[in-house]
């Protein structure tokens, strides 16, 4: 139960402030949050990622379209922890300016994660748009 406990303390907290913060043109705490060990791998809303090459482009690219988050909620709706590995997936209610344009969206996400010398790092993302 410690274990759980432990991995949604980060998810509330380092998790939480790296996507903030993303969502803010900052891409330097979700790139630290990140697995250095391939594989790493992104099916995300508006574009893909396979690699520690494209994932660097990737959130580097989405740092410089997002700007001006008013608000950023991740409801987790189911997760485990499975000795050095864990899921959460959820929905990411986000409210942002996106090249400079506001908008607001709903983001169906699955994260696969993997401890690594201790520490939680993402490896896998899947998110796709909510639709109405």
């Amino acid at each position: 139960m410690a274990e759980s406990n432990d991995f949604l303390a980060w998810v509330r907290t380092s998790l939480y402030g790296a996507e903030l913060a993303l969502h803010n043109g900052d891409a330097v705490p979700r790139r630290a949050i990140w697995s250095r060990k391939d594989p790493v791998s992104v099916l995300g809303a508006w574009r893909n990622a396979f690699g520690q090459q494209e994932l660097d482009q990737l959130f580097t690219s989405l740092a410089k379209q997002f700007s001006n988050c008013t608000s950023y909620r991740f409801e987790l709706l189911a997760y485990d922890v499975v000795g050095d590995l864990a899921y959460t997936a959820g929905l990411e209610h986000t409210s942002v300016s996106v090249d400079g344009e506001p908008r607001s969206y709903i983001l169906r996400a699955t994260q696969i994660y993997r401890r690594e010398d201790g520490l939680w790092k993402v490896t896998h993302r899947h998110g796709d748009t909510v639709n109405p």
